[in-house]
């Protein structure tokens, strides 16, 4: 029986040469990509049976990779990877056909679980404590953000901000649950 083979998804070369030799050894053929079209290409090449997905692609989200995967091969399961999490991100990526949202950094035993999982956990708990409002503004503009389709100067038009001020905020991580 054949190795189960896997894209890897992430602008990071340096990442994807460290977490694809793991999964490698975990058993997984592994293929990279850098950018979107050339994740498009590797799919038609590789014809994996799981793919992982930076949500940030250098100036392009993964989002819209995620979405032409699903429709690619609609069995393939899909796990987003990001070191940009936010609630607003998790939720299109999942009604994009993604089956599970990891933040960065993560190891491959967490990866491969996530491929394994088949279901929900409704044992999961809600926060004890509400966000802290820094955290609430980052996911708010996330939210705005992603409804004006990344487009920086209609976010911030939105927001009412300038738009310096915004690539400022989105500069910084965000701020940590």
């Amino acid at each position: 029986m054949g190795r189960e083979r896997l894209a890897l998804i992430d602008d990071d070369e340096a990442f994807c040469v460290a977490l694809g030799r793991a999964l490698e050894r975990n058993g997984f053929e592994v293929g990279c990509a850098h950018t979107p079209q050339d994740a498009l290409r590797l799919v038609k090449k590789l014809a994996p049976t799981y793919a992982v997905v930076d949500l940030r692609l250098g100036e392009f989200s993964g989002l819209p990779v995620v979405e032409k995967l699903c429709r690619h091969d609609p069995q393939m399961r899909i796990v987003v990877l990001t070191g940009y999490a936010s609630i607003a991100t998790a939720v299109e990526a999942i009604k994009l056909g993604a089956i599970q949202y990891l933040t960065k950094p993560t190891d491959p035993d967490d990866l491969i679980a996530a491929f394994a999982q088949r279901e929900g956990d409704s044992a999961v708990m809600p926060a004890i404590t509400p966000l802290p409002p820094r955290r609430l503004e980052w996911e708010y503009i996330q939210r705005v953000l992603h409804e004006h389709d990344y487009n920086i100067s209609a976010t911030a038009r939105a927001l009412g901000m300038h738009r310096r001020t915004l690539q400022r905020k989105l500069q910084k991580f965000p701020v940590r649950e």
